[in-house]
């Protein structure tokens, strides 16, 4: 049609999409959930505006599931005036300290369970923690073998497992 200017011409350059921005604001509306399950030192350790600070507080305190889904909607849209990276690498430091404890955690657990299993295990044990105490270690395989063979609770084998959390994190391994 003649006359009509074709929009596709025009087009100029307006900025992010709508779906870009919502996308940021829900990413940031999950980032100021995450400080609400901060613990209390961790969080007092980020630096927040106190308005963010008191809002995190309140979410913490509100047990209506309506008034808490609001108050994080608040606090997402507090978030938008904020520097989200000091937050986003305080959340992501706790993180990496939790999967560092879970391996730590799943690494002395294998070791329990091999020493419980497999003879040949204690002297590998041994060898590589070599201030272990090998007859307490040997007690309390053999109680704890016991113990799974009688079917019983596995008194020794948290005991157990306790002495070999103790010698690891003494020598600062695994």
């Amino acid at each position: 049609m003649p006359g009509m200017t074709d929009e596709a011409e025009d087009d100029t350059d307006e900025g992010p999409s709508k779906s870009l921005l919502k996308r940021q604001s829900h990413d940031l509306q999950t980032l100021g959930e995450a400080l609400i399950e901060l613990p209390q030192n961790e969080l007092d350790a980020v630096p927040l505006p106190e308005i963010l600070r008191d809002a995190v507080e309140l979410a913490r305190r509100i047990t209506a599931h309506g008034g808490l889904s609001r108050q994080k909607q608040y606090i997402g849209k507090l978030m938008r005036k904020v520097d989200p990276e000091p937050i986003r690498a305080a959340i992501d430091a706790r993180r990496e300290r939790d999967r560092v404890s879970v391996r730590q955690f799943q690494s002395l657990e294998r070791w329990r369970a091999r020493l419980i299993d497999e003879s040949a295990s204690l002297q590998e044990f041994i060898d590589l923690y070599p201030s272990a105490d090998r007859a307490l270690l040997s007690r309390l395989i053999a109680q704890a073998q016991h113990e799974q063979s009688q079917k019983k609770p596995p008194k020794a084998a948290r005991e157990l497992f306790g002495v070999i959390e103790s010698i690891v994190k003494k020598i600062g391994g695994e």
